[in-house]
């Protein structure tokens, strides 16, 4: 009886705890939901209203009104479309070598790879403007997304993936004729989809919520992307909380719905990651 009433105990304080989490994850968008929806109430009065007053879209509305969002959405898209495929396929062909090949400093990469892990990206951004002044890249979305295409959790993650394909199956491969490209290509890279989802995902959401560097790279207001963009509304409505709260909504909402849509690939990835 003890048992199975400890079982009960742990399984509720597990519940208790991912609820607790779930909550204290979910508070803030709520809460700019509830902003952007009203149209009354005191935002500053204590204790704060969590649920909207006189329910309307005209924040919205002022919103699209007052800044190009569609142009945005366009960009913003075409940027995180072009970060997406383009760290698939340099981490993957980085990722592979130091997976399945033998050679001398492999290690010492590795190890180079995984240090940068520990800079924040923000240290970047004086050489990579520089490099990108210097190619003449300023003012183009290739500025905003080579800095991007290359990390070093991507290339651990997918390393991780080659790691778990079974050396016989390539060996085989090998024996019936077939090149390395053809082995990494048409055999490994099936393998390894679910982690190259969760790349996918991953950098999808980074690159989509990215506004620092693209807002130091392009100076053109309509070549922003929405998280850039979007910053109009403060100096447009510095007082007006609503609007830039609804701004602030449909930033954030088409990367949430995608990834609710995309989350069964995440785990899968991630599940694979941590074995």
């Amino acid at each position: 009886m003890s048992t199975s009433v400890n079982k009960i105990l742990r399984t509720a304080s597990q519940y208790g705890s991912l609820s607790l989490i779930a909550i204290i994850c979910i508070f803030p968008f709520w809460w700019t939901l509830v902003v952007a929806i009203s149209t009354e109430g005191n935002l500053f009065e204590f204790p704060p209203t969590f649920w909207p007053r006189g329910i309307s879209l005209d924040n919205f509305v002022e919103a699209f009104r007052v800044i190009p969002i569609i142009a945005f959405y366009k960009n913003s898209l075409l940027i995180t479309l072009a970060t997406v495929l383009g760290k698939l396929v340099v981490c993957s062909l980085a990722a592979y070598p130091l997976s399945r090949m033998q050679f001398s400093g492999s290690k010492l990469i590795m190890g180079v790879i995984l240090a940068t892990m520990i800079l924040p990206s923000e240290v970047n951004f004086l050489v990579n403007f520089i490099t990108m002044t210097k190619i003449s890249l300023v003012n183009t979305y290739t500025a905003v997304v080579l800095p991007n295409i290359v990390t070093a959790v991507s290339i651990l993650l997918l390393k991780q993936a080659f790691d778990e394909v079974p050396q016989d199956l390539l060996d085989a491969a090998r024996v019936d004729g077939a090149s390395e490209w053809i082995i990494f290509y048409r055999i490994v890279l099936p393998l390894i989809t679910p982690w190259l989802a969760t790349v996918c995902i991953l950098t999808a959401v980074e690159a989509w919520n990215e506004y620092i560097w693209p807002s130091i790279v392009i100076s053109k207001p309509e070549d922003f992307p929405l998280s850039a963009g979007v910053l109009y509304l403060r100096g447009t409505y510095g007082s007006s909380i609503r609007v830039i709260a609804a701004g602030t909504i449909l930033t954030v909402a088409p990367i949430l719905v995608a990834f609710l849509f995309t989350q069964r690939f995440f785990m899968r990835g991630m599940d694979g990651a941590v074995k």
